[in-house]
């Protein structure tokens, strides 16, 4: 049964039990789409090392408009975790429902976009006519299923905001299944589908999207949530929800744009070293996509906790909070370092390419290991400023770094053509500069009286 608003409680406490009631489901959430996006990337490997490159330019691609959602949704979390700091039960469903409302606006762009600007520029950028061919068939499929991703961020953000995130895993392991059980029938022609090849995966990953979001609102509804919150009222628009979210949100997207738009960069670099670099780095993505969960989930928590915090007046608590949830970030992302490093041929020999692949992939693995552990402290210490508010802030620190990073892979890789291994050093780069503003913002106490 669920609880009337009055009685209602969503404020934290900053203990590491805490911590670890919102970050570890967050993480199992995390986890599942890269399940979901390395089985992608197994099947594809199965058709050859063309696909499993290309899988890896329509993989940035596409991860460049999800993490514009995932912005909205940053900046998002951040209102709705403040509110719940403040208690202000009332105005969570209303700020979801405007969230919604850009959400489906932004994605409407991305899919126009795609249709009509991604084909001429993948054929400007690329050297391989069939890659791009195969890359922009692929596209205008999977572009499709962004508006089904962004409102399902847009759950996130409820969810982890109003510290109820253990609801998440529900939606992410619908849409797991779904998508293994189709890539394996849609790209292969097994279990009575149709055999679709490289783009059977779009089909796939749009239809476990669907899933996924059927089941997590199936879940909010089922459980009492949307009654708590008043989800499911009718919320009519006021303009002033929708720019105090864009306000929030539009330097945190502009900063997760910056950083992929960067990415596709890279890999576009990449592919002119040719077919195996590509497909290496492909790789590379998966692994740090996978076991870089656990530390997104730190940052996810940071930024929640944070502001939750900030909501409730308990200011004096930030930094020893941040520095808590920094241990566990930091633990998990050793651990990790051991693991690749312990056993890399394991990990690289799912893909199915071959002992020239493997040799030519585990001096990259060493250098992303060490990198995924640069990540686990800065990812901390940036989503911190945005718990503050302050999301200008992480823009300015995005914009600044990536001048750097730029700079770093086109000398290396297209001036130098040095091996790939230095291309991916970018990433050692990429997190110490990132680090350095966000770390000096929070110990500036600059941001105790901002209000949002």
């Amino acid at each position: 049964m669920s609880v009337s608003n009055s009685s209602l409680n969503l404020q934290v406490d900053t203990g590491s039990k805490q911590i670890l009631r919102i970050a570890l489901p967050i993480s199992a959430a995390i986890i599942v789409p890269q399940i979901n996006f390395i089985t992608n990337n197994i099947f594809l490997g199965g058709l050859g090392q063309l696909e499993l490159g290309i899988a890896g330019i329509t993989g940035v691609y596409y991860l460049l408009f999800a993490v514009i959602g995932n912005g909205l949704n940053n900046g998002l979390q951040a209102l709705i975790s403040r509110r719940a700091g403040e208690n202000k039960i009332d105005e969570i469903g209303v700020l979801f429902w405007h969230g919604v409302r850009i959400a489906l606006v932004i994605a409407l762009m991305g899919i126009l976009l795609t249709w009509f600007v991604a084909p001429t520029v993948l054929g400007w950028s690329l050297h391989d006519a069939a890659g791009v061919k195969m890359a922009v068939s692929f596209l205008t499929i999977r572009i499709l299923g962004l508006p089904f991703l962004y409102i399902y961020q847009m759950r996130n953000a409820l969810l982890v905001g109003t510290n109820q995130s253990k609801y998440l895993i529900l939606g992410t392991a619908t849409e797991a299944i779904v998508n293994i059980v189709l890539d394996y029938g849609f790209i292969y022609g097994k279990l009575g589908l149709p055999k679709l090849g490289f783009n059977g995966a779009a089909y796939a990953s749009i239809i476990a999207e669907i899933a996924g979001l059927v089941a997590v609102f199936g879940v909010i509804k089922l459980i009492g949530i949307s009654k708590q919150l008043q989800l499911f009222k009718k919320v009519a628009y006021q303009k002033k929800y929708t720019q105090l979210i864009l306000v929030q949100s539009y330097p945190l997207i502009l900063q997760h744009a910056i950083s992929i738009m960067s990415w596709e960069y890279f890999y576009i670099l990449i592919e002119h070293h040719g077919a195996r670099d590509l497909a290496v780095s492909n790789t590379m993505r998966n692994l740090f996509g996978f076991f870089g969960c656990f530390t997104w989930a730190f940052a996810a928590t940071t930024n929640t906790m944070v502001s939750n915090v900030i909501g409730q007046g308990r200011q004096e608590e930030v930094v020893p909070l941040i520095y808590r949830i920094l241990k566990w970030s930091v633990g998990f992302a050793l651990c990790v370092f051991v693991i690749l490093n312990i056993s890399p041929r394991f990990f690289l020999g799912i893909y199915g390419q071959g002992e020239d692949f493997i040799v030519a992939a585990i001096p990259v693995m060493r250098i992303v290991s060490v990198a995924m552990i640069m990540m686990s402290v800065a990812v901390v210490w940036v989503n911190a400023v945005t718990g503050t508010g302050n999301s200008k802030m992480n823009l300015y620190t995005e914009a600044a770094t990536i001048v750097f990073y730029i700079l770093y892979v086109y000398i290396v890789l297209e001036k130098l053509n040095l091996p790939i291994t230095w291309g991916w050093g970018s990433e050692w780069l990429y997190w110490s500069i990132m680090l350095i503003p966000s770390y000096w913002y929070i110990h500036s106490n600059r941001w105790k009286n901002l209000k949002i």
